[in-house]
């Protein structure tokens, strides 16, 4: 196996900028084991799909397993699943919190346990994980309400810097990409201009612009702890 192919892992890949992501690394020659509840196998695009819920900790190391035993090791991790669920703080059900922690939290807790225990056994290759959060962390708006994202993604925030400590010796870096608003299908057309609206340089972002950035961390080999915002300046302050 061609050493300079990295085994890249990708979590809520079927859509939007998870399947952007999927094409990024392949276009750059990468091999790709692609994750999402509902993703479909397709032999042809060059992926190995795995379907399934990344919150169970069975999927999360099925996962894992399946990029071991197709390739022999697994070099970078994306924490791209994750859902946002926008209600005033009181309005929150306990179905909403417990869905949307699943998938944020435990989404990203048992599949990136997995990850590094397989980097730690590559004999001192280490490898390099992205967690994908927002730019609603670093500054929240009022026209927003973000709390579930705060909690959660938040906490992905926070994390990436601790696991990069804690894990530099080993090799592993562990990187963040916070994006702002990305027009994706789940954004109507008729919201485009006010979601626009949110950030300072007045437009929404693209897929391609976050998958830029999760490939440029993967690249960096002498940057860890680091949380990249692709927001339009959102995060930079109130404007």
């Amino acid at each position: 196996m061609n050493p300079e192919r990295k085994v890249v892992v990708i979590t809520g890949a079927s859509q939007g900028i998870g399947a952007g992501l999927v094409r990024g690394f392949l276009d750059r020659g990468d091999r790709v084991v692609a994750n999402s509840r509902s993703i479909q196998p397709d032999p042809a695009s060059g992926v190995l799909a795995v379907a399934g819920d990344i919150a169970d900790p069975a999927v999360a190391e099925q996962v894992i397993a399946t990029a071991v035993e197709a390739f022999g090791r697994v070099d970078t991790l994306v924490n791209n699943a994750g859902i946002f669920v926008a209600k005033a703080f009181t309005e929150y059900t306990e179905a909403d919190f417990a869905k949307v922690m699943a998938v944020n939290m435990a989404g990203f807790f048992y599949v990136s346990q997995c990850a590094v225990r397989q980097m730690l056994q590559q004999d001192g290759r280490g490898g390099h994980i992205v967690n994908l959060t927002t730019s609603l962390v670093r500054q929240p708006m009022k026209a927003v309400p973000s709390a579930m994202a705060s909690l959660t993604k938040g906490g992905l925030d926070a994390v990436t810097r601790s696991l990069a400590i804690e894990y530099a010796d080993k090799k592993i870096r562990v990187n963040a990409v916070a994006p702002g608003i990305i027009q994706t299908p789940m954004h109507a057309p008729e919201i485009h201009d006010f979601l626009a609206g949110l950030h300072p340089l007045g437009r929404m972002g693209q897929v391609q612009e976050v998958v830029d950035a999760v490939l440029y961390l993967d690249s960096a080999g002498f940057v860890t702890g680091e949380t990249l915002h692709i927001d339009g300046g959102a995060h930079a302050g109130r404007w």
